[in-house]
């Protein structure tokens, strides 16, 4: 079973931007050398808990700190930014890094109603238009990618439009999602699909089977092809990763009730104010679907996942906090999560 990495790059109290992205490259490298096999990077816009606003560029860094690992976007809001632009950056990218980059594509916002409204109407219409477009953006995209590109009709001439001069490889598309509408996408195109079960945990059966059901060989891909996504914390002591998560929790818990997502408290921090009363059931409901444990019982539940939704791979959110003390540049318990799943798995 390969393991892979999501990385949101969490802003900490302790930490500037600048530190969450020398610790996400930290990162990065760690999970490496532990053998990961793909470290993905999301797409979050106006969030002062999250630096992850621009994948391409946290790509561009992350493949250049690293050798192998591929290194992708997990991913990409398509309806955000222009078919041609995306596809631009991500042909550099494939042309820097060949064979390692991967482009996830999804159609959620990534934001508030106002930054999405900047971001869509800079990309050249509105929320609406963008959303409707998704499909055939999609479409351009893969075909821009290639070496003959698309041709674009204007006037009555149609006029070669490429993503780079001289392609050789293009980058894997996969289509991310959390509902039915993307499962059915991905199927009737051909394409990669991942389902975000870290993110809501229910549903992840149901839309899977429907991709495999409706799925359509494409020149892209031969058979249906789709990975796990999961929130976890590994620590040598289990009691040790329950206290870990519980900054990610109360963010998380912050985010369900209609709360503010500041910047990620630290493990003391978030032991002082601890959840409400009134919202421990819904913490409890979005920690259920969380891996949190010693690494013998992490790595169980991780084989139990693949074994549940017959996947070869499974994409690890790492969602432990960091203590008092930690330096603001590191994120030493999310590496510790990576390097102890591993060793156990």
């Amino acid at each position: 079973m390969r393991l892979s990495v999501l990385d949101l790059v969490p802003v900490r109290t302790d930490q500037t931007s600048g530190d969450a992205i020398s610790a996400a490259r930290r990162l990065a490298q760690a999970a490496e050398k532990a053998g990961y096999h793909r470290y993905w990077l999301a797409e979050h816009h106006n969030m002062p808990a999250v630096a992850a606003t621009n994948p391409p560029l946290l790509i561009a860094m992350i493949a250049a700190a690293t050798r192998h690992i591929r290194v992708g976007s997990g991913g990409v809001m398509l309806p955000n930014h222009a078919p041609l632009v995306v596809a631009e950056q991500f042909a550099l990218l494939e042309a820097a890094h060949p064979g390692r980059i991967d482009l996830g594509i999804g159609r959620a916002p990534g934001t508030d109603p106002v930054t999405s409204y900047a971001l869509r109407h800079g990309a050249g219409g509105v929320k609406q238009d963008a959303v409707q477009r998704f499909p055939a953006d999609i479409d351009d995209v893969i075909a821009m990618l290639g070496p003959e590109g698309v041709g674009l009709d204007l006037g009555g001439r149609v006029h070669a439009l490429r993503a780079t001069p001289r392609a050789t490889s293009r980058p894997p598309v996969w289509l991310l999602g959390s509902s039915d509408y993307s499962a059915r996408l991905a199927a009737s195109r051909g394409l990669p699909y991942v389902f975000a079960h870290h993110f809501s945990g229910r549903g992840t059966a149901e839309a899977i089977a429907l991709y495999r059901s409706g799925f359509t060989p494409s020149a892209q891909l031969a058979e249906p092809r789709t990975f796990l996504t999961v929130n976890a914390a590994v620590a040598r002591d289990a009691d040790e990763a329950e206290r870990l998560v519980e900054p990610q929790l109360q963010a998380m818990v912050a985010l369900r009730t209609g709360g503010r997502l500041d910047p990620q408290r630290l493990v003391e921090e978030a032991e002082k104010e601890p959840i409400p009363v009134g919202h421990r059931g819904l913490a409890d409901a979005i920690r259920a679907t969380w891996v949190v444990g010693n690494p013998e019982g992490a790595a169980q539940e991780i084989a139990d996942l693949a074994s549940t939704y017959d996947v070869d791979e499974v994409m690890v959110h790492p969602v432990a906090g960091a203590f008092v003390g930690t330096e603001p540049d590191t994120s030493p318990a999310r590496e510790e999560t990576l390097r102890l799943l591993a060793a156990a798995t």
